[in-house]
């Protein structure tokens, strides 16, 4: 509990009233005013300072809806109110469609700068018709009722080569056979050669990443004898839009290339992709996962990420028509017009989402998957599953976090990524915190300007 919240504590206890522990307070960037948020409850509410500075005196002028909105609340109801919404959480997280990674290799045809894989060890195994076939049949048999889809990963999984084309085309038949959709992530340099392939299939989208324009770019992604990418990555989306094929197109960025961010917008704009209703965009941070990156002075902590994408959206607005970025729950905020609902766990792992690799290995989500200890049992050549250790990820939530039990930002938060959290600590069960506060302010400060200005007339 803040120190904040034990003033408050004291004041209202008398009452059988305190200052609820879920209400975040966030200073709207750009402007005098405050966000008062409060997931649980469902409610958020714009402040004009004079009343911001009530709240810390403990002063509440309009106390009743204070208490409709459950800012101020007895500890019994709120308690219950979090078991209710605890339980609702578990009940739809267990209905949840399921996303089945799966690595054909871990090998590559670009020489990335920031590639956490390159210090993974080649194996030996090839993908084969075997492993596909073992695959397919562990998923009917472990995830029979649920709804789910697979998503090729890699390394590169779409490598040129006839061999490896085969095998790619003989997975897609597959899992249409299994009535299963398909997903690709891809760095897009040999999309083109595999189109005829998704479109005799159930491909759901494809996600090629693209880091800038073409000198930067480039730079950032060149093939392994350093020759460029970029062209050919552009015409093969090109071609994947005019065959109806969904593009998420994704941006990783770093100190190196976030000023190309408006440069990048203003391509996809003008070439047609933004307003093609099969495209969308995701921002990535670049940063260390596994290991140190040779050039970390590049990277950008979670906040300074958004406070330079605050910056760089105010002044080239057009980036929101590229990429509207969350900014924690502003973006939900604004577009819904309500909170999203409390979020006990921001970790998908072996919940709804498991990764399995060409080596019969299985792995709890993308971020584990083929690093060395992280194995969670096998699907080839026999089924094994170490069973306490799948526990200990299933059970992963805020609930069995202790840093994140009194924490105000812990439903927007969700406790973090649980592999980011076992890499710096080496527990699952420890937080990797997100500086929700700010990245609220920051958000509802770009999100909301029009509405707070109009509001100040």
């Amino acid at each position: 509990m803040c120190f904040l919240d034990s003033i408050l504590y004291l004041i209202l206890v008398v009452a059988k009233m305190y200052f609820s522990k879920h209400n975040i307070i966030s200073k709207i960037a750009g402007t005098d005013k405050f966000i008062l948020v409060n997931i649980l409850s469902g409610n958020a509410d714009i402040l004009p300072e004079a009343e911001f500075l009530n709240i810390q005196k403990g002063i509440f002028p309009d106390r009743e809806e204070y208490i409709s909105k459950g800012y101020l609340i007895e500890h019994e109801h709120e308690e219950a109110l979090f078991r209710e919404k605890y339980i609702e959480f578990l009940e739809s997280r267990d209905s949840d469609e399921v996303q089945l990674f799966f690595v054909t290799n871990y090998t590559c045809n670009f020489k990335c700068s920031y590639c956490y894989q390159d210090e993974y060890a080649v194996q030996a195994t090839n993908l084969s018709s075997e492993i596909i076939d073992s695959f397919f049949a562990y998923i009917a048999k472990y995830f029979p009722a649920r709804r789910k889809y697979v998503t090729l990963f890699g390394g590169e999984p779409l490598l040129p080569g006839t061999s490896h084309k085969k095998q790619i085309e003989y997975f897609i038949r597959s899992a249409a056979k299994a009535g299963v959709d398909v997903a690709v992530v891809t760095n897009g340099y040999s999309l083109s050669g595999y189109l005829e392939i998704f479109n005799n299939g159930r491909i759901r989208e494809i996600q090629v990443t693209l880091d800038g324009t073409e000198d930067i770019h480039n730079l950032r992604r060149p093939l392994k004898n350093g020759k460029p990418t970029f062209t050919k990555i552009v015409e093969g989306i090109d071609k994947a839009l005019d065959a109806r094929l969904p593009i998420n197109l994704r941006v990783v960025l770093d100190r190196q290339n976030i000023m190309n961010l408006p440069e990048l917008a203003s391509f996809a704009i003008d070439r047609g992709w933004v307003r093609n209703p099969l495209f969308k965009t995701q921002l990535g941070r670049n940063y260390e996962l596994h290991h140190c990156q040779s050039e970390n002075q590049r990277l950008y902590s979670r906040l300074s990420m958004y406070e330079e994408l605050f910056k760089l959206v105010e002044k080239y607005p057009h980036i929101l028509e590229f990429h509207r970025p969350a900014f924690s729950v502003s973006k939900f905020l604004f577009d819904e017009g309500k909170l999203p609902f409390p979020l006990f766990d921001s970790c998908p792992g072996t919940k709804t989402e498991w990764a399995f690799d060409y080596t019969g290995k299985i792995y709890a989500c993308t971020a584990t998957v083929g690093k060395p200890g992280e194995e969670l049992g096998t699907f080839f050549p026999e089924v094994q599953h170490s069973a306490k250790i799948i526990e200990e990820w299933e059970d992963r939530d805020i609930l069995s976090v202790k840093e994140c039990k009194d924490c105000s930002v812990q439903l927007a938060c969700g406790g973090g990524c649980a592999a980011v959290a076992k890499n710096n600590t080496g527990a699952i069960c420890s937080p990797d915190c997100r500086p929700i506060k700010e990245l609220i302010g920051l958000g509802v400060g770009l999100y909301f300007k029009q509405v707070i200005e109009q509001e100040e007339k």
